[in-house]
């Protein structure tokens, strides 16, 4: 199914760039928070650089999975972004994952399949018709003004944890306008595309998204803001196909397993996204030439994590496509 290929590629850029926008965002001092200064300074970053132009690649991708297929269906593929670059950077960087990474894959992708199965997504129309567009904008600018309120009012990860919200409903909202722009296209062409008010409110919902993100992943740490971002978006998005577009989901006792669905895919990112730092030890005591210990080079205390070992090569190498795992350490 097309509209399932080009979503799978849709998660694994938008995994990629979220990686790379946290990278830069970590360089930002705290008091650009909420201002456009902020993205002033990630303009001068190549690592953000590289993370938007995922995001263009991105957009490309999703704009053709919902043109081929309902958007109950294609956004919540999405969630499979966060384990899809961890087990893509653990394979390039040749490192082995441990055991609750692996873990995480598994919840996330029984999750996914146990709710795509459950609730069987289907139907609805390619557009959205009369005026039932005023009353979802207005609902969603509330629902937005709230937790960017909130979001200012509190700080570290709660904040993160908001704005990412806010973030994910911005991408769910820009994700069924791009599908009714792209139905005008079918419709009537080229001309009816750039004539239509959703193509021009996808661009504006997007950039508000991709703001209220930078500053979720400036405020907080991954584990606060890739949960919010991959459940919100898809949880949204369902609920934007099911009112605006029609679409059916499986209700009655399906909604047990579909619950039992959300609580794996949460539990799953929540582990994937964890990061700990390691606490500081003193440097190992120099040696002789010629001498070699076990804790350097063999199983003990002394050995390198995994993902620290991951660090080092991203900051040796000069190519932004590896710079994939960094969210196992920020």
């Amino acid at each position: 199914m097309i509209a399932v290929l080009f979503a799978v590629l849709t998660a694994l850029s938008n995994g990629s760039a979220s990686v790379l926008q946290r990278r830069a965002a970590l360089d930002v001092p705290q008091t650009e928070t909420m201002r456009l200064s902020l993205i002033g300074h990630l303009l001068r970053q190549k690592v953000w650089l590289a993370g938007i132009g995922l995001v263009i690649v991105a957009a490309v991708c999703q704009a053709v999975a919902l043109a081929t297929g309902p958007i109950s269906v294609v956004q919540p593929i999405f969630v499979i972004e966060l384990p899809a670059t961890l087990l893509l950077a653990g394979f390039m960087m040749r490192a082995r994952l441990p055991r609750s990474v692996w873990l995480g894959v598994v919840a996330v992708t029984a999750g996914l399949a146990l709710g795509m199965a459950t609730a069987a997504p289907g139907g609805g129309s390619e557009t959205v018709h009369g005026a039932a567009w005023v009353p979802a904008l207005i609902l969603t600018g509330v629902f937005e003004a709230l937790l960017i309120a909130g979001a200012l009012a509190t700080r570290g990860n709660v904040r993160a944890a908001l704005l990412a919200t806010a973030a994910a409903c911005g991408y769910a909202l820009t994700a069924a306008l791009m599908k009714d722009a792209m139905a005008r296209l079918d419709e009537g062409g080229v001309g009816a595309l750039f004539s239509s008010w959703q193509l021009y409110a996808t661009a504006a919902a997007g950039v508000g998204a991709l703001f209220l993100l930078q500053n979720a992943l400036q405020a907080g740490t991954l584990v606060a803001v890739q949960p919010c971002l991959t459940l919100g978006d898809a949880l949204i998005s369902v609920l934007y196909g099911v009112t605006l577009f029609g679409e059916e989901l499986r209700t009655g006792w399906w909604v047990l397993p579909e619950l039992l669905a959300l609580g794996l895919i949460a539990a799953g990112c929540v582990e994937l996204a964890r990061s700990r730092r390691p606490p500081a030890t003193p440097p190992p005591p120099p040696r002789a030439r010629g001498v070699h210990s076990r804790g350097a080079h063999g199983p003990g205390p002394g050995r390198t994590p995994y993902y620290l070992l991951i660090a080092k090569r991203i900051r040796a190498c000069s190519s932004p496509c590896l710079i994939l795992p960094v969210s196992l350490i920020t």
